[in-house]
C-alpha cells in the first residue's frame, strides 16, 4: 500500500472523529482486527495508527488499546473552563490566599440599598463617569495616560477583543496576528467572519518585515498584537521593536489592537504610548483581581471611539452595572494596584521554581510572567505529551491550541503557573520532568 493510501485511511478515521461518529474515549479495534476488516496488512494498519497518533487524534494506553483523544478539537477551540485535573497548568488565573479579604474590604457597602439602586440600573458601553475616571487613572503610567473619554467597557476581556475586531475589520476582512497567539482570537474571528493572517515572530515578537509582507499579500485591515508578556511565548518587545512596529503601522495605515491583559506584570512601555491614535488597548480585571470579576476595558482613540461603542452595543457586550461598580471601587481605592504588586512577586517566585526544576530542558519565559513555553524533546509529540500528562492528573496546553496556521505548531506545550499551589507546582513540575525523560513509546501502545 502506498503512503498516499494509508494516509487516506487515516483521513477517513479523522473525518469520523470530526463529524462525531467516533467520540473522545471510543476504543479503536486492535490493529489485527482493523487490518482484517479492511483487507490490509497488519503492518499497514500499524502505519495508519501511527499516523493518527502523530496527529494527536488518538492515544494509546498500555494493555488497554488505542482510544480517541479527548483533545481532538483543541486546534480550533480553546478551553472555556478548567478541566477536572489534580494539578492544573492550563487555565491561567492567578489567585492569592490573602486577596479575598482585600476584595471584601473594598466592596463593603456595595450591598446597601442606595449602592445597589445605582449598580443595578441599565448600563451603557461607557459606564459611569466615575468608572471611566477610575479606569483611566488605574491604567495611566509615566509614558501612557489615557483620557477618561477614551474608555469603553465590556463584560470581559474576550468581549473587548471581539468589539475591537468588529470595529476595525469588516466581515470577510483580514487581521494580522502573531503566528502563535491567544487562542480565543481564532474562535472570535471565525464568528465575525474575519480571516487571521499569521505573522512570523522572532525573539522580540512579531517581525516588522513580516507585517509588511503580509499586508502586501493579504491587505490587512488591522493587527492584533501582545507586545508585553506575549501569550503563549512570554516574549516582550524591546524599545527598538516597538518603534519599528509603530513605523510600519503608520506607513501601512494599520490600527493595532494592543492586548495588555498580561501587561500588569511589567512596566514596559505599551505601543499606545508611541502611537496613541494608532492603537486600541484592551484590558480586563479578571487576572488582576479574579475571574469572577470580569470587567473588560478598551482605550479607544477619539476617531474610533464611536465605532467601538457601536460594536459593543451591537454585540451585546455591555458590562453589567454591578461589575462596573465593583471594578470602580477596586481600582479607585488602590486594591487592584496592591493586588498587582503582590501578583508580580508571586509570578516571579513561580518562575524561579520552574526554572530550577526544569534545568536541562529547553524552556522560555519572561521571568515576570505567569506562564512558560516548554519545548519538548524530539522523542515526544505535543498532543501525546499532553495526553500522557493528563493520565498523571496534570492538565497542559498543546502548542496547536495557539497556532494560527493549521499544522504549523512547534513541538511544545504551554505551562500556566498561576493555578497550582506552591506544593502542587513543585509536585507537578517534578512529574513533568520525569515524563520528559521517558520515551513516547513507553507511553503509547496500539495493542
Amino acid at each position: 500500500m502506498s503512503k498516499f493510501e494509508y494516509v487516506k485511511l487515516a483521513d477517513a478515521i479523522a473525518s469520523d472523529i470530526s463529524n462525531g461518529t467516533l467520540r473522545p474515549g471510543d476504543r479503536l479495534p486492535p490493529q489485527r482486527n482493523f487490518a482484517y476488516d479492511r483487507g490490509i496488512a497488519v503492518s499497514t494498519a500499524s502505519r495508519v495508527y501511527t499516523e493518527l497518533l502523530r496527529r494527536g487524534l488518538v492515544v494509546g494506553e498500555v494493555g488497554r488499546g488505542t482510544f480517541i483523544s479527548g483533545d481532538i478539537r483543541r486546534e480550533v477551540e480553546a478551553l472555556s473552563e478548567p478541566r477536572d485535573a489534580r494539578i492544573d497548568f492550563e487555565v491561567n488565573y492567578p489567585l492569592l490566599p490573602q486577596q479575598w479579604a482585600m476584595i471584601a474590604k473594598s466592596l463593603a457597602g456595595l450591598e446597601r440599598v442606595d449602592a445597589l439602586e445605582s449598580a443595578l440600573r441599565v448600563s451603557t458601553s461607557t459606564g459611569t463617569k466615575s468608572a471611566r475616571n477610575a479606569a483611566a487613572a488605574y491604567l495611566a503610567r509615566k509614558d501612557f495616560a489615557p483620557q477618561a473619554e477614551q474608555i469603553v467597557f465590556t463584560a470581559n476581556g474576550k468581549q473587548s477583543l471581539a468589539a475591537a475586531l468588529a470595529a476595525l475589520v469588516p466581515t470577510g476582512g483580514r487581521c494580522g496576528v502573531e503566528a502563535l497567539t491567544y487562542p480565543y482570537v481564532k474562535s472570535i474571528a471565525a464568528r465575525l467572519g474575519i480571516t487571521l493572517v499569521p505573522i512570523p515572530m522572532d525573539e522580540f515578537g512579531a517581525r516588522p518585515d513580516a507585517i509588511q509582507k503580509a499586508h502586501r499579500e493579504a491587505h490587512l485591515s488591522a493587527l492584533y498584537l501582545q507586545p508585553i508578556i506575549q501569550n503563549p511565548l512570554g516574549v516582550t518587545m524591546n524599545a527598538t521593536r516597538r518603534a519599528d512596529i509603530m513605523r510600519v503601522a503608520e506607513k501601512l495605515d494599520l490600527t493595532i489592537i494592543e492586548d495588555a491583559v498580561y501587561g500588569f506584570l511589567a512596566d514596559d512601555t505599551p505601543l499606545a504610548a508611541l502611537g496613541p491614535d494608532r492603537c486600541i488597548v484592551i484590558d480586563s480585571l479578571s487576572k488582576k483581581v479574579a475571574p469572577g470579576l470580569a470587567l473588560g476595558i478598551l482605550v479607544a482613540p477619539p476617531r474610533l471611539r464611536e465605532s467601538v461603542m457601536s460594536a459593543v452595543r451591537t454585540g451585546g457586550w455591555i458590562a453589567s452595572g454591578h461589575a462596573l461598580a465593583s471594578g470602580q471601587r477596586l481600582m479607585a481605592d488602590g486594591t487592584v494596584a496592591e493586588l498587582t504588586r503582590l501578583k508580580r512577586i508571586d509570578a516571579t517566585r513561580r518562575q524561579q521554581t520552574a526554572a530550577r526544576l526544569l534545568t536541562g530542558y529547553q524552556h522560555a519565559a519572561d521571568p515576570r510572567s505567569y506562564h512558560l513555553w516548554l519545548t519538548l524533546p524530539s522523542h515526544w509529540r505535543s498532543q501525546t505529551f499532553v495526553a500522557a500528562a493528563a493520565r498523571r492528573g496534570i492538565a497542559l496546553t498543546p502548542s496547536s491550541t495557539f497556532a494560527i496556521a493549521h499544522g504549523h505548531a512547534p513541538n511544545a506545550v504551554r505551562l500556566a503557573l498561576a493555578p497550582p499551589t506552591f506544593e502542587q507546582l513543585d509536585s507537578g513540575l517534578r512529574t513533568i520532568v520525569s515524563l520528559l525523560g521517558t520515551k513516547e513509546e513507553d507511553f503509547d501502545s496500539t495493542e
